[in-house]
């Protein structure tokens, strides 16, 4: 059964259509305004949507217009027709310039109302018919294994927004395959064959971050012995992925969102602006929203980033993928260093698909590879990954017992500092060599309260 959205604010409007659409064989949902709206929209396989123009006071159609950006960047396949009891010619090329299937002014004839209605879905079916047949011989999705349906409902929205220039939050655990998944969205976007620069915002220090992104001139700085270009320019008319988008300083967050807003930036040593055309895709495995209500991370930083965001779920929330993950590992390992093929038994499979793999996919991709190499076996038995696994183990654990070590000297010193500057945030922080933003995360970590700091 096709499932048609009706999004108005009017509950006489919503039960009207959903009345209408029962009746003619469809299965109607309901939402009341954009936020419900959306809710559906991406947990919900639709076939057409009916959206009004207005849900507040205002007539000028604006929500709607909004709205309707946002619903053709997440699903552009799916026809939307607005509704509204203010027509007007203006409003109407507006909404179909912005993607509009249709435009439809209230009170309505339901007889003509639904032959609209299924013009549309003829139409739109036809077309998206022919699209698949061509899109699915371009369509790349390589390295990233899996049938799981979490996975394929994560490729299924990838491959809805790679064609668009939305900006793209990346979120997940580590090892998910962040990485990949910018990747995958590079490479089926209409900036394929331009640059893709990778950017590692936790390796780039505040002092650096401009000419890292921005370029220098020689003779700017010190160090500046020549000219050099900044990532932001490398990434002209293709696309530029920063990882680890929570760890950036907030003083660096400024200069970022800056450029996002305007898209120009300044090469240190010129004052000149200039004009650059990306596709800006982040990643993180922090919690931003968290970091917003702590002051650590910009509110609109976020809301620039975010138009879209992807979340990869742990290889614990996709174990039926281990064993397609395994064979793909182990393949390629055998093929790179031409090796004859391994085989894996099916009670090491099991005992592989047991482990809680905290790293995620790039710890099972490690343990495979690790124990493919050392055993040098034709045949992979579970004793022999479990060998493996237990001496990762007890590296991990010695790697714990010196981060405690390190952690409890970082906590001391953080007491000190605070005990010698009388608990002044900004000073302890010049002390220690860190951003306030990074002193209040450690503060966070370690529960240390200021009051705690004056015993």
């Amino acid at each position: 059964m096709k499932m048609i959205l009706i999004i108005d604010d009017d509950s006489a409007i919503r039960s009207s259509l959903s009345l209408m659409l029962k009746r003619a064989g469809y299965e109607p949902k309901t939402a009341t305004g954009p936020r419900e709206a959306m809710a559906i929209i991406r947990a919900e396989a639709l076939q057409l949507i009916l959206m009004d123009m207005n849900f507040s006071l205002s007539t000028d159609g604006e929500e709607g217009l909004t709205l309707l950006k946002q619903v053709k960047l997440f699903r552009p396949d799916v026809p939307v027709m607005l509704m509204t009891a203010w027509g007007s010619i203006d409003l109407a090329v507006k909404g179909m310039r912005a993607g509009a299937f249709d435009f439809v002014t209230k009170p309505w004839n339901n007889a003509g109302l639904m032959q609209r209605i299924e013009t549309a879905l003829e139409l739109t079916a036809a077309r998206q018919e022919t699209e698949e047949k061509a899109d699915d011989d371009i369509w790349d999705r390589s390295r990233m294994i899996g049938k799981s349906k979490t996975l394929l409902n994560v490729l299924a929205t990838v491959r809805r927004i790679a064609k668009t220039d939305a900006s793209v939050l990346i979120t997940g655990e580590s090892g998910t395959g962040k990485e990949l998944i910018a990747e995958i969205i590079h490479r089926n976007s209409r900036r394929t064959g331009k640059p893709f620069v990778k950017v590692n915002l936790g390796g780039i220090s505040q002092t650096l971050f401009e000419s890292e992104m921005f370029g220098h001139r020689k003779g700017a700085f010190t160090d500046a012995v020549a000219d050099r270009k900044g990532r932001f320019e490398m990434a002209d008319k293709g696309t530029i992925f920063l990882d680890e988008i929570g760890e950036l300083d907030i003083g660096c967050q400024v200069k970022l969102l800056r450029v996002l807003q305007e898209q120009t930036f300044e090469v240190l040593g010129d004052s000149r602006p200039r004009k650059v055309d990306v596709r800006v895709i982040c990643a993180t495995n922090a919690d931003l929203v968290q970091m917003i209500r702590e002051h650590a991370f910009r509110e609109d930083l976020y809301y620039r980033i975010n138009l879209i965001t992807v979340h990869l779920p742990a290889l614990r929330e996709r174990k039926s993928d281990i064993p397609l993950l395994i064979d793909y590992f182990v393949k390629r390992q055998c093929r790179e260093n031409g090796l004859p093929p391994v085989e894996v038994t099916a009670e090491a499979i099991a005992y592989l698909a047991r482990l809680p793999y905290p790293g995620n996919v790039r710890e099972l991709k490690n343990l495979v590879e690790r124990t493919l190499l050392i055993t040098a076996k034709n045949r992979l038995e579970a004793s022999d990954f479990e060998a493996q696994q237990q001496v990762d183990t007890l590296s991990q654990t010695e790697k714990n017992a010196n981060r405690m070590n390190l952690e409890e000297v970082e906590k001391q010193t953080i007491l000190q500092a605070l005990q010698l500057y009388r608990n002044n945030i900004t000073r302890v922080a010049s002390a220690l060599g860190i951003s306030r933003q990074a002193l209040y995360r450690r503060l966070e970590k370690y529960g240390i309260r200021i009051d705690d700091s004056q015993v």
